[in-house]
């Protein structure tokens, strides 16, 4: 199964998911997948319609968020976080590497929360995760406000 790195015991990130990994997710006590990968972004990756339909077979819920992370939008952050607080926990996202689903998350706790982005790039390096983007990205949402 696809090594996962907990960020918090309600949100878990990882790579790209292979169709055999979600019955192990559902075992692992995952309630519910995140899918920030866009389909087709590299080729032989698992649809996100085919992976939707593994995660209700095995009882979890399946969102799909495609991000690509040049593009982030505060919309998007806004419904990742919507997604990781109303939806059932614990949560596993993943993309190519994670990074973006971590991207996202710490994006969230710096818009939203008040977190700063200093230190949740310190937090995630620890991690093995390189979010020096973040500061310029929570600088570019922040004036999307307006």
């Amino acid at each position: 199964m696809q090594q996962s790195t907990q960020i918090n015991p309600s949100l878990s990130v990882a790579g790209q998911i292979a169709k055999s990994d979600i019955a192990e997710l559902a075992k692992a006590g995952f309630a519910m997948i995140i899918n920030n990968r866009p389909d087709n972004e590299e080729p032989g990756q698992l649809a996100s319609a085919e992976a939707e339909a593994e995660a209700k077979r095995h009882g979890l819920e399946y969102r799909y968020l495609p991000i690509v992370t040049g593009n982030i939008t505060r919309a998007q952050v806004a419904e990742f976080q919507k997604l990781l607080l109303r939806g059932p926990g614990p949560v596993l996202a993943h993309c190519r590497s994670g990074t973006r689903c971590y991207l996202m998350w710490a994006a969230g706790r710096a818009l939203f929360d008040g977190d700063s982005a200093l230190k949740l790039v310190a937090e995630a390096a620890v991690k093995g995760y390189d979010l020096r983007v973040l500061p310029a990205l929570v600088d570019k949402l922040e004036a999307e406000r307006g």
